[in-house]
């Protein structure tokens, strides 16, 4: 019976995707360029398998960047000291940031074309994506205990062997929580990232973001519930299928010093096709063979190809002198784009100073409280979430699912409604802008700290309750300790995101009206979309690079080093 169910949905399967790909096909037959995007529901199909292949090329690449950035500033102490500065600085600049360098990077460098539309939409869902995998990663690497150190030189681990058997592991469980929390993040920013706009140029690509942002605007609700419909089967089919299956194997991987055995009834659905349906076996297969394979052989050559080559005199010096070629190079193209960029900003701020430049401090201020506000809200109700769900299974089973669907709905699309009803009851957007600062916020913190909590070691759990440590007891001597260095991970990675939706929450548009609140990120929205005032761009983002610097800097950074040194999990 059991075989049968699995061949029905198997061919269920199939039979979705090939209609889905039909569909899209049609849609993309019927697409002609250089029309105005269509709104028409036939295209959703279509616009859905653009949005996801700019979703998943902009992951492949911030996977690949997290864990090289990550491991880099987490295994050299002199890189670390400029790595992680930028690493805040980076997730400092708001999505709406990152747009004149897109601009004028990929669009600039294929004339306008739609592949270099195309490369700067992937490259601003990137921004939206790769600094909390980073970040987390970095985290998993700084809080690996001191025996497993230990054992992995007892077994002389070097090279390729002692990052897949010790670097690589200690880094699974945050990995695949912040990929689910980057997804989030793209999904958020979908539509910002498909309509690149600064003040009357735009571009504008064909994907759901940029669907449902036309449809919002034209009061179009019923095609726009259509598009939300559409992305939320992708994002439900993704976490059945991918995320409910990774986290089960995340597990695995956290520190055990007992063996823990795992119960069958956390395997969900997906779980279950991906290992028993009769199409499955032959992508795991496939993976196995040729995806891990590439995998060792890569990574064979970056740590131990290069050792091996270093080892020979002459291959050293090639390679020194190779790198040194590489290195001036470097200095050279970053001297060439810090002369240019320093050279604009002379041209933008050589004319007199725009009066609202005066207005960022104020505005800085009025936005910081706000943000406060938002993360108070969000730690009360996170915090107590994610003891709960890390330690009962049943609550996991059933919460995860839903968190993991409602942090990747963009809400930017439901703002507009959101901030209408609001207002009406409220008669401002003051509440508004906070409420949509948390759905900005919340998620960053909520799912660090369930994987803090999931990274707990069964053991520890045993010997608490051997000691009767129960209730607040054992949140204050066990579970807050373990998880403050995720706590503290997440708090960064959520003010980077409320910064981040300022940009939206202060400044909304609906039916050809605007709903704005005075802050950082209305002036910058208006400075962006409306006047295109580079003057004030540039001085809204480097008032809040310098704020944000300085906060994660003298605040959380010092916050970070105490929990990473007397919160860390020993034997």
């Amino acid at each position: 019976m059991g075989k049968i169910k699995n061949v029905v949905l198997t061919m269920g399967l199939a039979a979705l995707a090939i209609a889905f790909a039909y569909f899209a096909y049609k849609g993309q037959q019927m697409n002609i360029q250089g029309r105005p995007m269509s709104t028409d529901i036939i295209f959703l199909p279509y616009y859905a398998a653009r949005s996801f292949l700019r979703m998943m090329a902009a992951y492949i690449f911030s996977l690949i960047f997290s864990i090289a950035y990550g491991y880099k500033a987490a295994t050299d102490s002199k890189a670390e000291r400029i790595l992680i500065p930028v690493l805040d600085i980076l997730q400092s600049v708001p999505i709406l940031g990152f747009f004149p360098a897109a601009v004028f990077f990929f669009v600039s460098l294929f004339n306008g074309h739609t592949i270099g539309v195309e490369l700067a939409s992937v490259f601003l869902i990137f921004t939206s994506q790769a600094w909390n995998m980073a970040f987390g990663y970095y985290e998993s690497l700084t809080t690996i205990p001191k025996d497993i150190y230990e054992a992995s030189e007892a077994f002389k681990l070097t090279g390729w062997l002692r990052f897949k058997h010790l670097f690589l592991p200690s880094g699974i469980s945050k990995l695949v929580y912040n990929s689910i929390l980057s997804w989030a993040g793209g999904w958020y920013f979908l539509i910002a990232a498909e309509i690149i706009a600064i003040g009357p140029i735009e571009y504008s690509l064909p994907g759901l973001g940029s669907f449902l942002i036309k449809t919002m605007e034209k009061g179009e609700i019923f095609k726009t519930a259509s598009g939300l419909i559409m992305l939320l089967a992708i994002i439900a089919l993704m976490n059945i299928f991918l995320w409910q299956p990774l986290t089960l194997w995340a597990d695995i991987y956290k520190y055990e010093y007992g063996g823990a055995k795992q119960e069958d009834h956390k395997k969900g659905l997906g779980y279950w096709i991906w290992w028993q349906a009769p199409l499955f076996p032959l992508i795991r297969q496939w993976i196995s063979e040729k995806g891990f394979y590439l995998i060792e052989a890569v990574g064979r050559f970056v740590f131990d190809g290069i050792e091996k080559a270093l080892s020979s005199s002459r291959f050293a010096r090639i390679f020194k002198a190779c790198r040194s070629i590489i290195s001036w190079a470097f200095r050279i193209l970053f001297l060439y784009i810090l002369g240019r960029s320093v050279a604009a900003l002379i041209a933008i701020f050589a004319v007199p100073l725009d009066p609202m430049v005066f207005e960022i401090p104020r505005a800085l201020l009025y936005s910081f409280v706000r943000l406060a506000a938002a993360y108070v809200i969000s730690l009360l109700w996170t915090l107590p979430a994610a003891l709960w769900i890390g330690h009962d299974e049943r609550a996991e089973a059933f919460f995860m699912p839903v968190f993991q669907i409602l942090a990747s709905v963009p809400a930017t699309a439901l703002f507009p409604v959101m901030v209408y009803a609001l207002i009406k009851h409220t008669g401002g957007m003051e509440l508004a802008a906070v409420l949509l600062v948390l759905t900005g916020m919340q998620w960053y913190l909520l799912f660090n700290l369930i994987s803090g909590v999931k990274s707990i070691p069964q053991d520890l759990k045993e010997a608490a309750r051997i000691l009767n440590l129960n209730g607040f007891l054992y949140w204050r001597r066990v579970a807050l300790p373990a998880l403050m260095p995720s706590l503290i991970t997440g708090s960064i990675t959520a003010w980077g995101g409320g910064w981040n939706a300022l940009i939206v929450a202060e400044y909304v548009s609906y039916a050809g009206r605007i709903y704005k609140t005075f802050g950082i990120g209305s002036l910058l929205d208006g400075a962006t979309y409306g006047a295109g005032n580079f003057q004030l761009i540039w001085s809204s983002l480097i008032a809040m690079m310098i704020t944000i610097v300085g906060v994660n800097r003298f605040f959380w950074r010092k916050l970070y080093s105490i929990a990473a040194y007397r919160f860390k999990i020993e034997s």
